[in-house]
């Protein structure tokens, strides 16, 4: 087999792999939500403060450390900006 032949052939394997990907990921469902009123912004803020904590506990019990279902943006939102104020943020690394 040539080195043209042999990166064609691997090219196509990487396509098809990717396809492959795809849709497999399309068929992915998530479970019907059990809940009526998700947790929203100050939610996910808890959430976010606590996730160290959060974390270790989820080795021992059943529970996540990201709430499902979330209100989306909001609930996403907040625990960003609760993880980023616990673990130190962005400014944590620029003292000298």
């Amino acid at each position: 087999m040539t080195t043209a032949k042999r990166e064609l052939h691997s090219r196509a394997w990487k396509i098809s792999a990717l396809i492959a990907a795809v849709i497999i990921a399309g068929c992915a469902t998530q479970p019907i939500p059990a809940s009526y009123d998700p947790p929203g912004f100050w939610s996910g803020l808890f959430h976010g403060f606590t996730i160290l904590f959060s974390l270790i506990g989820s080795f021992f019990t059943d529970n996540r450390i990201y709430a499902f279902p979330n209100s989306g943006g909001w609930y996403d939102a907040g625990y960003f900006l609760g993880a980023s104020m616990f673990l130190g943020g962005g400014g944590a690394g620029a003292r000298r």
